[in-house]
Formats: C-alpha cells, structure tokens, sequence
C-alpha cells in the first residue's frame, strides 16, 4: 500500500475512532453506524462532495443527508474534519447541554447540517424533495448543466427502509426519475434487537428497481467499489440511484464489530482502548486527528474552496448574461419574493359572494402564485377538491423540471416530509390534502416546525360539515393537535377575504403555517367590517359590539357565520353582544397585551367559543365561567345541515345555548 492509500485508511479510521470517542465521552449514542460507514461516508466528502466550507449554504453545493440520524457522530466528524465550523471541544461536548453537536442533526443549530434527521427515514424523503428543488430550480432558471449539476447524496439504513415513509417517497423518486438523488444503503443488517433476518427480509434491491431505481451492489467497506459506484451513479440518467453498500456495524471493533451491541450504547473503555490499538492508534489518547490526515482534509478543503470559487465566476456571468425581465425573474425566485403589497392584491382576487373557502383559496393562490414565483406545490392525489392545482404553471416532471405542480399521489407522509426538502432548497412550498388526513402528515408537521421551515398547509373539508362521508372524513381532534406544535401557526379563515389575509399571512410568515378551509359555502362579512375591522394578521378582531356588551361568543371558520346569526337572534332578545372572529390562536397570542385585552376584556368574563372541531384548549379564551361549544365525539354520516341541527351548530341552537347560560 502507497503512501497516499495508507492515509486515506487511516483517514477513514480517525473517523471511526472520534465517532467512538464521542459517544464514549458522552455516554450515550450510536458508534457502530458510524464505524461502519466510514468507508463510503469519508470517500464521498473527500473525493465527490461539492461544498463550501466557507459558505455552507453556497447554492453551487451538493446536499449530504443522513438519514440515519442515529449515527450523528459520523457528520460531527466529517464536518469538522473538511472546516465546516466543528472543533474538536465541539465534539467532546456531543449530546450536552448546548452543544452543537445534538444527538441527531438539526438544521439551522449545527453549521453545514442540511436538514433535521433522527425519525427514520424522514432525512431520505427529505432528501427526495431536495431533489426536485435542484430539478426545478436549474429548469426556471435556465441554467446549462455545467453550473447546477448538483447531487442530493443520502445515507439511509435498514431502519428508513423497514419505515413506511421509504416506500412512498422513493416510489415518487423512481416515478419522476430523479437521476440527482444517489442513495448510500448502509446494510448492516443489524437493529436494535438483533439481526434484521427477525423482520426484514425483503430483497430491498429488488424492491426499488421495481419503483424505477438504478441499483448497485457492492463492498461498502471497499474504497475501490464505493469510488465505482458513486462514478456510475453521477452518470446514471433517468433514474434515481440505490448503492446497497454490505457493511459491518462497528467496524474496527475486535470483539463488537457486526453485534448490535455496538448499535446504540458506547463501546466502553477497554473496548474501545482495543479498538484505537487495532486500527493503529494510541489507545491512551482520545480526540485525535493524526497530522497526515489533518494535511489529507485541509488540501481537500484547499480544493473545495477553488472550486467554489471557480464557480461563483460562471455563476455571476450567468446571471450578468440574463436580460432584465429574466434577472428579475431569477432575483424573486432565489430570494423568495413577496410584494410588500400581497395582502391588499390577494383581497381584491377575493369572490365577492358565498363560497367554500376551499374554493376562494383556490381562487386567491391562483394570484399568490402570479405573485409569488417561489410558491409550488401540489395535493395528494385531491386538485379537483382541495382546489389547489396552479393553473398555468405546468406539471412537474421529466418532460417539463420547470413545473411547479407536484403530482404526489396518495401518499401525504412523503409529501409532507418532501415538501420540507423543498423548502430547504429555496422554495416556498404549499401541499394539500383533506385536514382529516393530516394525521398521516404529523411527522413531517412537527420536523417543518422543528426546523422553522416556511412552508403552507392546505387542509380542507375541516369539519363534521364534511357530511355525508361520515366521523372517518370528518376532522374533529385535528384542529386541536395543530395547535399543540410549537411553532406551527394555525389560521382558520371565516369567508373569502379573511381566506386572503390568511394566504398573506401565510406567504410572510416565519416558519409553517396550516390554513383549514371548509367544504360548504360561506356568506362575506359586511364590507364595513371587511374594510374597517378585519385583520387576519392579529389573530382575532372585534366583528361587531354593543356598548355595555352581556357576553363575547366568540368562533373559528364556519363558525363566524353562526355566531353572527346567534348576536342578532340574542339582540332581539334584548342581550347586548360582542362577536369576535378567531382565525389563528397563534398569531393573537403574538399581540401586545393592550390589543388582547381590546378584544377579549378580562372584565368581560361571560364568553361563549364555538367551533366544530374538538373544544380542547378554548378554556384558556373562555376563561373558568365561561362555556365551549364544540364537538368531543366523532360525527356522523348524514347531510351537513341536519348535522349542524342534531349537533347544536345553527344560528337559533347556539342563541338558545346562551341565552340560557346567561339565565335569560
């Protein structure tokens, strides 16, 4: 063996044995994965990878995913290795308090991280919506393959392929022969409990060349077949590529290496004192990079950064050979253009008359999308329901990358976690789907907000109003588990113009947001309240009061439209009433105290919440005296109107309601 091989081995070793070090030090975390792929993980950042180190969110960059996020110490030690920002206290301080190395990657905490990974599987379907970003981006943009040939490397193990979530999205991949996604399939065959042969023992290759895969087989513990593989893939064309790479869990190990022992505990000291021995390191030391290999990854990054560099030059006269309307163009899409404007252009593509929001939605994302160039999406196989298909805008896929609809079928985990990938290669994504059917999505929903992903969530049919399909299609606990994700914003929109303040709202967020739109139609508020008191934006406004009001009744979405009716059945009556519409309990909790106490007076403690959905939750804006008006059972199957009757949902039902609880 040469000298240069001779390094490179031992290059592959340092990363097996800091990966050992820190879970070591930590006490906690998975050595084996990392020791096991080191071979393929280390050949594919010094010989392949385009990056940045100076710039980790250099668009010219490939993406690396580990979506076994388990073995996290394996992209701890290849980013400090190739000079992404990791020191070496950095990793000693792996899973504690604080530390930028958590126990499973997170994007936007640790520098170079591309996307939050540790639900298995999650990372790979990520990664497939990253893959159609760089397909997309390219085609809008009209770049030749010399400037944005960029590959989405992904390193997946047996658990994200025993996952659900492995399923659809790679059959979407094979569909859509996404030839920029490379797949590292770490089969180790071992799980926590043992030898996968106890549950897993499908011909995994075999399975992706029937979605449409290219497939490799080798060595993943072979320098030399893991060089050739990765080559044949980056020529492969028309399909997405699958190296299934036999490894050994825990490689380097004398006594552990291919036992689960070693898949999620420490090695232990004299285990892994052994270990540092047989692969020629000092069993006394810990943390060590031998000068060699420190000389190997600093020329790599030396080269790494004059490619860059040599990049961005035919980058920039790119985008300088664009005519204005073109660069104009480029400009609002790389950099997710909203007009300051957006909310007043969407109200006035509102419809003026009664209209499922589902529908004028659909009417006023038609003009978000002429707006907005970022926005792309697509439904789970429910365009003609959900209203959501981009007319105009073409059907992404090989015969047309530029498409900005997403046809994803009926798989809606894959095109949650899919649409995170987008949203973390420059788009702002939008998917669909009937809001019962969310609880398919909640993983990809709880990882969006994790990772503060600015993303929208079209879910329709968004209550028992649902009718006729009956409690199966009928959302009622859904609403509320929104509401539980930190982070995730939930509006509600009462008719057609708050349904246009809340794609405004929507498009300038922070971070995700979740719209519920009705399947029946809804009569406009009065245009003096549209144009003098709604304000989507603070989460709940003052609809219409009476000086000295008696009680607040207070609603979400369809909802609005009955409370109106109850006020002014209850004013005959002689009670006085305060009405307040509330769209989003996320972005009224965002307001000034003084504005909260404007609409909901703590003196005023006779308030009444009505909301076909779940009451959990309503007793934070009812307060102890007051009441909730709801659904804690599931529905029925039968028409919305005689629902609404059996179920206390009318005008006169809730005006009855409280009048009573007011001893009137």
């Amino acid at each position: 063996m040469n000298c240069k091989c001779e390094t490179f081995k031992k290059a592959i070793d340092t990363v097996r044995i800091l990966a050992a070090d820190g879970v070591q030090k930590a006490n906690s975390g998975h050595p084996g994965m990392p020791m096991g792929a080191a071979d393929y993980a280390f050949t594919l950042w010094n010989d392949f990878l385009k990056f940045n180190p100076d710039d980790p969110n250099w668009i010219g960059r490939d993406r690396f995913v580990l979506s076994a996020g388990h073995g996290s110490m394996l992209i701890y030690t290849l980013l400090h290795l190739f000079g992404m920002g990791l020191t070496i206290d950095d990793l000693k301080q792996f899973r504690q308090f604080g530390s930028k190395c958590p126990g499973h990657p997170e994007y936007g905490h640790t520098r170079g991280v591309e996307v939050t990974t540790g639900p298995l599987a999650s990372g790979l379907a990520s990664a497939v919506g990253m893959a159609i970003g760089l397909k997309q981006q390219k085609a809008r943009l009209g770049a030749c393959d010399c400037l944005f040939d960029q590959k989405v490397y992904v390193i997946s193990g047996d658990g994200c392929f025993m996952e659900g979530t492995s399923h659809e999205a790679c059959s979407l991949a094979g569909h859509l022969k996404l030839d920029n996604l490379i797949v590292f399939y770490d089969s180790n065959k071992i799980s926590i409990e043992g030898d996968t042969d106890i549950t897993f023992t499908e011909d995994v290759g075999a399975r992706f060349a029937a979605y449409g895969w290219n497939i490799i087989n080798i060595n993943g513990n072979c320098v030399k077949q893991i060089r050739a593989a990765i080559q044949m893939a980056k020529v492969t064309k028309g399909k997405p590529t699958l190296i299934i790479g036999k490894t050994t869990i825990g490689k380097g190990s004398p006594n552990l290496a291919g036992k689960e022992a070693c898949h999620g505990a420490p090695l232990g000291a004299d285990e892994l004192a052994l270990t540092k021995e047989a692969l020629g390191f000092d069993p006394q030391k810990s943390f060590v990079v031998p000068a060699d290999v420190r000389k190997l990854c600093n020329d790599t990054i030396a080269a790494r950064k004059a490619e860059a560099a040599e990049w961005d030059k035919k980058y920039n006269k790119f985008i300088a050979s664009l005519d204005k309307d073109a660069k104009a163009a480029a400009k609002a899409l790389l950099n997710k253009e909203v007009p300051k404007d957006i909310c007043a252009q969407l109200m006035a593509a509102a419809p003026q008359k009664a209209t499922a929001t589902r529908a004028s939605g659909g009417t006023i994302m038609q003009k978000a999308a002429e707006l907005v160039p970022a926005l792309v999406g697509g439904s789970a196989d429910l365009n003609p329901s959900t209203k959501t298909y981009l007319k105009g805008a073409g059907d992404f896929g090989p015969e047309n990358w530029a498409g900005r609809n997403i046809h994803y079928g009926v798989r809606e985990l894959a095109m949650g976690l899919i649409s995170n990938g987008l949203a973390l290669t420059g788009t702002i994504p939008f998917s669909s789907t009937f809001m019962v059917f969310s609880d398919y999505m909640k993983p990809a929903l709880r990882l969006a907000a994790l990772q503060n992903l600015h993303e929208i969530y079209v879910f329709t049919h968004d209550s028992f109003f649902v009718g006729e399909d009956g409690p199966t299609h009928q959302p009622i606990e859904q609403l509320a588990m929104f509401r539980t994700i930190p982070g995730l914003t939930t509006i509600r929109p009462a008719e057609a113009n708050e349904a246009a303040q809340a794609w405004a709202a929507a498009l300038q967020a922070n971070g995700p947001v979740v719209l519920c739109m009705t399947r029946q139609n809804l009569n406009n508020l009065d245009a003096d309240v549209v144009e003098k008191k709604m304000d989507v934006s603070k989460g709940a406004y003052v609809v219409s009061d009476d000086k000295n009001f008696d009680i607040i009744l207070m609603a979400s979405g369809s909802e609005v439209n009955v409370i109106i009716g109850a006020a002014a059945l209850l004013r005959e009556k002689g009670i006085k009433v305060r009405v307040v519409s509330m769209p989003s309990w996320e972005l009224f909790e965002k307001q000034p105290a003084k504005y909260k106490e404007s609409v909901l007076p703590k003196a005023a403690t006779k308030r009444i919440s009505v909301e076909a959905a779940s009451t959990f939750g309503w007793g934070r804006y009812v307060g102890q005296n007051g009441l909730s008006i709801g659904l804690d059972h599931f529905g029925a199957s039968a028409p919305c109107d005689l629902l609404a009757k059996q179920y206390g949902f009318t005008p006169e039902a809730v005006a009855e309601t409280a009048a009573k609880y007011l001893g009137k």
